[in-house]
């Protein structure tokens, strides 16, 4: 009988293709990059990451501010530089486009314009859209260009991920009770947390635990329950916000219960945001953007301990191992998804954080929003209603 100091003892190893941690095999793709200086800049390092493949050469950048426009240029080392991505598309027929600016109100039409120009496949920051309605609408473009679009939630291909699953399947915690996520929980915590942070939790969620099957949810603004008059415009192109708290509850696809919180000003900046997983005999703790990604600790924690607790890192190599790979140089700089991006082309599949996994963290938040405005009603997913929530609210 493997005792449970054993199991935790063994050495797991990691699934992970070598078109994400390694070299594509195809030299050669064409990259155009979007930018709009003022109004979501570069996003987080989406320009640039393409200079760091041997297999794309960045042929031209758009942004329709000079200033910033001339910055980028030099930054890229390019020669080539357009006012109007448009134009950039229909000149240059680029094969990968690097949609960058973080403002989300803009996704549309530079992902639209971009399939009509031809281009194989697409890296987009995050959030992704600010509806499932928006969702569809890419999508459609998307199918009808025969597209493949990547989402930069980074962690999404850290090799970690698929070893934390076995580990989870092969009981390291026990049985899982639940999955809590939280945001960064400051000046953004509500409405504004749901969709800049929290995002990355749900494509985590959905990662983990499959597609959400329902959702229930509360969002108040200063102690009370939203109403249409707190709605508001939000930051970075996000459309109709509330709230500076909520609270929202899902059952997944596997049969696990996901819960997601935020109230503003209630975080602690060294804590950052991610999610914990809750079993019977431990819990495993997921940073964002934190290295190592993972942690756990052995035993219950409804639980008095019975002696020091210790958060044991997880890495790709197992349970208190060390990381082998070259986590900060090809996860956080954006090179394993640009690689896999390559990779999903060359080889006519889905990236690994593709359009569908980006649609359904739309799908998370905007359940937040339709469950609220039915009054805490679970409602069922994905939903019948398309459009942002919060604009009917009665």
């Amino acid at each position: 009988m493997t005792t449970r100091r054993a199991f935790l003892a063994q050495s797991l190893a990691v699934a992970t293709t070598p078109a994400i941690l390694g070299q594509s095999r195809k030299p050669g793709f064409r990259v155009a990059v979007i930018g709009h200086t003022g109004r979501g800049n570069y996003g987080h390092g989406l320009d640039v990451v393409w200079n760091l493949l041997d297999e794309t050469t960045i042929v031209a950048v758009a942004d329709a501010n000079d200033g910033g426009l001339a910055k980028a240029k030099n930054k890229l080392k390019i020669e080539k530089a357009y006012a109007n991505y448009r134009d950039m598309l229909k000149q240059e027929k680029p094969e990968i486009v690097a949609v960058c600016p973080r403002h989300a109100d803009q996704r549309v039409p530079m992902i639209t314009a971009a399939c009509e120009a031809g281009a194989k496949g697409i890296y987009v920051e995050k959030p992704f859209v600010r509806s499932p309605e928006e969702g569809d609408q890419i999508a459609a473009a998307c199918a009808k260009a025969g597209t493949k679009l990547a989402v930069a939630h980074r962690n999404r291909y850290h090799p970690v991920l698929p070893v934390l699953k076995k580990l989870l399947a092969d009981g390291l915690i026990g049985e899982v009770l639940e999955l809590r996520g939280r945001g960064k929980e400051d000046r953004r915590g509500g409405g504004e947390d749901l969709w800049v942070l929290g995002t990355h939790v749900f494509d985590l969620f959905n990662n983990l635990a499959g597609k959400p099957l329902t959702c229930s949810a509360e969002m108040r603004q200063g102690g009370k329950p939203v109403t249409k008059n707190d709605v508001y415009d939000g930051n970075e192109g996000l459309g109709p916000l509330a709230g500076d708290e909520l609270h929202a509850r899902w059952r997944m696809t596997n049969g696990w219960t996901a819960y997601f919180d935020s109230v503003r000003n209630r975080g602690r900046r060294e804590a950052a945001f991610g999610l914990q997983i809750i079993g019977n005999k431990g819990v495993v703790d997921l940073r964002n953007d934190k290295e190592p990604l993972v942690h756990f600790m052995e035993n219950s924690p409804w639980e008095p301990a019975k002696a020091d607790r210790k958060w044991i890192p997880v890495t790709s190599a197992g349970v208190g191992k060390p990381e082998p790979h070259d986590v900060r140089g090809t996860i956080h700089n954006h090179v394993s998804a640009a690689r896999d991006l390559v990779a999903a082309i060359q080889e006519d599949r889905s990236p690994l954080c593709d359009l569908e996994a980006g649609r359904m963290t739309a799908e998370f938040a905007c359940s937040v929003f339709e469950s609220h405005r039915l009054g805490g009603q679970t409602v069922k997913m994905p939903l019948r209603n398309r459009v942002n929530p919060l604009t009917l609210l009665d």
